[in-house]
């Protein structure tokens, strides 16, 4: 009887114990594996016929390389529609456009290891329009059989590569985050965009023109849709607490900004301006 006693009071509180202990490994385990990872480019589809093959691989490969964020749940999703001379556009068109949170407190970002692309081909950036962190960097190959001399006087994120040849390119840091108009020294009608963010909350439409971005805090902040074209819309919002959105852009600027070439001069005619 003796014996049976002390088996009572020590082996049972031990196994409960260790079922504590187990269970709360468990639950350590299911909440790093559930909400713990927020998306930076959110749900958006590769095969979008609009950004082209190349910027498809690219966003593929960025969106495999998402940092751990704080844990949350919340969501947010609308809707973009693009209209142009009053008339509205095809759904997939605005898969071009980017959509991003920035909530009042900004998590720290560490931008990916990893080297962004924009390369140079038939005398045209591609992809058109990069979105990166913050002090991610971008190279700048050239797949065209002539010169090419991309440069931006953006504030903050100026640079100029100088004439390169077919081949790697440079690489650039991009230190501070804004909008940065990429133009080619030797081609004037050359364009791109690259949209240096803060925030790892930002995605793109899909083929229907909707969008979500999930893992969000259920804390205030500035929803932001940019398209090159048009001029941003911006929206304070709560995840979790904000219905889906109807956004409708009118893309009124120019394809081709007015701009000067990195001399502050009106572009010539070039040698190197046709195959």
């Amino acid at each position: 009887m003796r014996r049976m006693l002390v088996f009572t009071l020590l082996v049972l509180p031990a196994l409960a114990i260790a079922a504590d202990l187990g269970a709360c490994r468990t639950c350590g385990t299911a909440s790093e594996n559930s909400a713990g990872r927020g998306p930076i480019f959110g749900n958006s589809p590769t095969d979008s016929g609009s950004i082209g093959q190349e910027a498809a691989q690219i966003w593929t490969a960025q969106a495999d390389l998402q940092p751990v964020l704080h844990k949350s749940d919340k969501v947010l999703e609308g809707r973009v529609s693009l209209v142009i001379d009053g008339k509205p556009l095809r759904a997939e068109e605005a898969a071009e456009t980017m959509v991003y949170f920035r909530p009042t407190t900004l998590p720290a970002v560490t931008p990916v290891e990893t080297e962004f692309t924009m390369l140079t081909r038939r005398k045209q950036f591609d992809p058109r329009i990069l979105p990166i962190l913050v002090g991610s960097t971008v190279r700048f190959p050239n797949q065209d059989p002539i010169l090419h001399n991309a440069f931006s006087t953006s504030k903050g994120n100026a640079f100029d590569v100088g004439l390169y040849a077919e081949g790697e390119g440079s690489v650039v840091t991009f230190a501070r985050p804004g909008h940065v108009r990429v133009y080619c020294n030797v081609h004037h009608s050359m364009v791109g965009h690259i949209l240096v963010l803060d925030t790892p909350h930002f995605t793109r439409p899909g083929k229907d023109g909707r969008f979500e971005l999930t893992g969000l805090a259920a804390e205030s902040g500035d929803l932001v849709v940019w398209h090159d074209r048009a001029k941003p819309w911006h929206a304070k919002v709560v995840p979790g607490k904000s219905k889906a959105l109807e956004v409708s852009l009118d893309l009124s600027l120019r394809r081709i900004p007015q701009h000067m070439n990195k001399f502050g001069k009106p572009y010539g005619r070039s040698k190197n301006a046709s195959y």
